[in-house]
């Protein structure tokens, strides 16, 4: 439970800093151009409000609402997403967004948008300054990597040192590294500690790649044990620190890698049992270990769960760090955050495929992006990534997001020809419905994974 509230505060304060400064955005344009704002809010305030201040002499009033899914400013004579069309019927005021020309309108739009992506390269920046560019290079991974049975199709080998390929160097394991390959037409190996080179097709699906299990490529970890949780399985059989595990089920292993797939086909066996006798055969698991001298064999009924309780020796790779002095972390950060911006749209295609969809993550999942414990530098890490990808969802052409006005602010600026209002409500109600939709499967999925259904 103290995860769960230490994981809840840091997204509850990334996303109020997020909120407040896209909708000050708004409202710093819409004040610089003489346009009222009637109501500046951190989330949704419908029926009620937590907390509600106007100062004197202020047309402003500023609040805290109910409902954590966003926030808004409401501007003057605009159609938005607290749907006043009564004030529509009013005759045009000067401080109200409708008469003022199309490109002062089109600059307070944006101007959420604005805050939220120049934030984030501002953060980027100052992690690279504050903490500078800690990694462990791919090429110094000498222990190699674990492939699935798709990469070595292409020619890859269990132990293989990954180099880069036909565009760059590879830098560290992350998401980049899959995303390269999936793009090369050739990798560069060390095999054996001869330098070889894999042809690739250039087009392989990147979703696929990361979500398959095992997946794509993965980090080699030997199949010995580092440390052991009392009172764990492993500690009731005798699994000691040094202990090397040797077979699962009758399966050899060679690898931490081999024996969590043998533990994953033991799961999808478990999720497939119809009834008690089935899910007590999944769950008996026999093993075999030994201390280097001696083999020991045990079988055991295992937890539902089905973890064994201890932790594997991770190779002893060392990190380096690049830092930055003050003013040369601006270009860099300035870059890092374009090249994520770049490698989120790219992703987005797979969207709109059946897995894509599946993958699509609500506010738990966000939630589960930020670490168990507190970390100013993840945390910090994660709030620039949620206000690349805020400013990136908000300008799309969706009605009711800011994208939707722009779009139709442009369509104006183009034609000399302004929507009629009643065509900008109608368009309200469907971006906001599409809004909801959207965020009602995202977050259907989250429940969906949690109750191990997806």
């Amino acid at each position: 439970m103290e995860i769960f509230f230490i994981k809840l505060a840091q997204l509850i304060l990334a996303l109020s800093i997020l909120i407040l400064l896209h909708e000050g955005g708004h409202f710093f344009f819409a004040k610089l151009f003489g346009v009222r704002v009637e109501k500046f809010y951190m989330f949704f305030d419908w029926k009620f409000s937590l907390f509600k201040y106007k100062p004197k002499n202020s047309d402003t009033e500023y609040g805290i609402g109910w409902i954590p899914l966003g926030g808004y400013c409401k501007i003057s004579g605009m159609i938005d997403e607290s749907f006043d069309t009564e004030q529509m019927k009013q005759p045009a005021q000067p401080w109200e967004f409708r008469t003022k020309p199309a490109w002062q309108r089109l600059l307070i739009m944006v101007g959420g948008v604005l805050v939220n992506f120049l934030l984030a390269l501002f953060i980027y920046s100052m992690i690279l300054f504050h903490w500078g560019d800690t990694y462990v290079p791919v090429k110094d991974m000498t222990m190699g990597m674990q492939f699935n049975q798709e990469a070595k199709s292409y020619g890859f080998r269990d132990g293989d040192i990954l180099v880069g390929t036909d565009k760059r160097p590879f830098k560290n394991f992350s998401a980049d590294l899959f995303r390269d390959i999936s793009e090369a037409q050739r990798v560069d190996i060390i095999r054996n500690g001869k330098p070889m080179s894999i042809q690739m097709p250039g087009d392989l699906n990147l979703l696929d790649m990361i979500k398959t299990q095992p997946p794509f490529v993965q980090m080699l970890i030997a199949n010995e044990v580092d440390s052991v949780f009392p009172g764990s399985t492993a500690d009731k059989i005798g699994l000691k620190k040094g202990h090397r595990i040797l077979a699962v089920n009758g399966k050899a292993v060679k690898t931490h890698n081999e024996f969590t797939e043998q533990m994953a086909r033991c799961a999808d066996v478990l999720a497939a049992a119809n009834n008690h006798r089935d899910s007590i055969k999944a769950r008996t698991v026999s093993i075999v270990f030994s201390n280097g001298t001696m083999q020991y064999t045990a079988q055991v009924v295992m937890h539902a769960t089905l973890k064994w309780g201890f932790v594997p020796k991770m190779p002893d790779y060392q990190p380096v760090t690049r830092e930055y002095g003050f003013f040369e972390s601006f270009p860099a950060g300035i870059k890092y955050g374009i090249n994520v911006l770049a490698s989120y749209v790219d992703d987005l295609k797979y969207v709109f495929t059946a897995e894509g969809a599946k993958s699509l993550g609500g506010f738990g999942t966000i939630g589960n992006l930020f670490p168990a414990e507190w970390n100013w530098l993840v945390f910090w890490q994660m709030t620039a990534f949620l206000s690349i990808i805020l400013a990136f969802m908000n300008i799309l052409p969706i009605p009711a997001l800011d994208g939707g006005h722009v779009l139709f602010l442009l369509y104006e600026m183009i034609t000399r020809r302004k929507p009629s209002e009643e065509f900008m409500i109608r368009a309200e109600y469907v971006g906001f419905g599409i809004v909801l939709l959207l965020l009602v499967v995202a977050n259907l999925n989250d429940i969906l994974r949690s109750l191990g259904i997806m």
